[in-house]
């Protein structure tokens, strides 16, 4: 499968998209929130989407950065899974509720949000919400045009 379209090579989505991973660059650098948790969020963020080439990218990112398979495998059932902590839950209730809003769903709800806000300081729910607010953005231009998993290598 191909590309309908490559983003890259388009000078204002080239841009944009440049821009965009600048954002999660910044995430990754200074965020206070945990690289793996960032990982896994993601993750289910991606596998709620249909994103592939981002499913791809960050399970094999959070492989490369200390996560185990077990934890991996079980992220789309978090819920049912006793390997992830209470802050771990917390993070992916909220990134599956902020995501979820493209299917109609209300939102996030004031439990999610106050379950996230026991676990996280706000600089942390801060770069959360910037996480699933990118993933998210990252995900759609992916999934419109039909980037093929395998292009992208796994960040260090």
């Amino acid at each position: 499968m191909e590309a309908r379209l490559d983003l890259m090579s388009r000078p204002i989505v080239g841009k944009i998209v440049k821009h965009i991973m600048s954002a999660g660059k910044v995430l990754q650098e200074s965020a206070t929130l945990p690289v793996r948790t960032q990982e896994l969020v993601a993750l289910r963020i991606s596998q709620i989407n249909g994103c592939a080439v981002c499913i791809d990218l960050h399970t094999k990112t959070a492989a490369a950065k200390g996560e185990s398979a077990d934890r991996l495998h079980m992220v789309a059932a978090w819920r049912e899974a006793t390997v992830f902590t209470d802050a771990e839950r917390a993070a992916l209730q909220l990134a599956e509720q902020g995501t979820r809003v493209a299917d109609g769903a209300p939102g996030v709800s004031d439990e999610a949000w106050a379950y996230a806000a026991e676990h996280y300081n706000e600089e942390q729910l801060a770069a959360l919400v910037s996480l699933i607010a990118l993933m998210n953005t990252v995900n759609r231009l992916n999934v419109i045009v039909r980037r093929p998993v395998g292009e992208v290598a796994p960040a260090a």
